[in-house]
């Protein structure tokens, strides 16, 4: 087997293209579950190895950890791709534009890139409102694009016929075990790109036979393999660590290509898993 530590990435991040022109790296870098102080180092050790698209939200508590590692770049703006997201507390038009105000003094930005809605939160209906709000943030310039997150079909069909206006982007738990085949048949329907949060099922598929086969044939490690299937499917993803290797062996995942075949045998692995919550009982 080669040795994985000899692979050095060298070929660009690839974009994904909004619906409103807007272009998005393909492979990005998440904060969930990381605590503030430790997410300015994890997030300028993401930069310095290449990443250019951090993702997190008001209710991870590290907007600001964020925005320390993005002042501290050396980046500029305009090479750098910031989502952050309301959560369901501030659900509704006024409070979802406060929310926004204090996302932005925590991140220590003018706007940011992509502004989701984090959860339909189906009991609060709240979300029609929200949605107002963040079509406002974008038609002012304060966000260059508009999505949501954890949207089930149902929720997404409701927004969509009521406003007039497709989310650019619904960020989803998508991972093998979980592959979510039928919302991103919508998706591709309505122009919406498809975003996979807890990519890696939070471990829980890295053990898995196929996986650890497809691993040892290319040289690679089991993560590589979910995350470099993830790209071939067309998905955005942001895989979070806070160790620097698995940061940088993370990206790593440019400069070789699946199979049909191995794709195949990817998509049997389809289990309904889910890791997270059902977006249509959380409130």
């Amino acid at each position: 087997m080669k040795d994985k530590a000899q692979h050095v990435n060298t070929t660009p991040v690839p974009t994904v293209t909004l619906h409103n022109g807007v272009t998005m790296p393909q492979l990005g870098f998440g904060v969930f579950q990381v605590p503030d102080e430790a997410t300015t180092a994890a997030v300028a050790t993401a930069l310095e190895a290449g990443y250019r698209s951090i993702d997190t939200a008001a209710v991870y508590g590290n907007e600001a950890g964020v925005g320390r590692a993005l002042a501290g770049s050396g980046i500029p703006r305009d090479e750098l791709f910031v989502t952050t997201k309301v959560w369901n507390d501030d659900q509704g038009y006024d409070a979802t534009l406060t929310a926004f105000d204090a996302s932005l003094a925590r991140l220590g930005l003018d706007h940011v890139d992509l502004y989701l809605i984090h959860w339909p939160a189906p009991a609060r209906d709240r979300y029609l409102d929200t949605w107002r709000a963040l079509e406002k943030l974008l038609a002012d310039g304060r966000t260059r694009a508009i999505g949501v997150s954890n949207f089930q079909p149902a929720h997404l069909t409701r927004l969509i016929d009521a406003s007039g206006i497709v989310p650019a982007v619904n960020q989803i738990e998508l991972h093998p075990g979980l592959q979510q085949a039928g919302l991103r048949a919508l998706h591709a329907e309505h122009g919406i790109a498809t975003e996979a949060w807890s990519p890696l099922a939070q471990g829980a598929l890295l053990k898995n036979g196929t996986i650890t086969g497809l691993a040892a044939r290319h040289g690679r490690t089991p993560a590589q393999i979910v995350l470099r299937w993830h790209l071939q499917l067309g998905n955005v993803v942001i895989p979070k660590s806070v160790t620097p290797s698995r940061i940088r062996e993370n990206l790593d995942v440019l400069g070789f290509t699946l199979t049909a075949d191995e794709m195949a045998a990817l998509a049997t692995l389809d289990e309904g898993l889910r890791t997270g919550p059902d977006p249509d009982s959380l409130d």
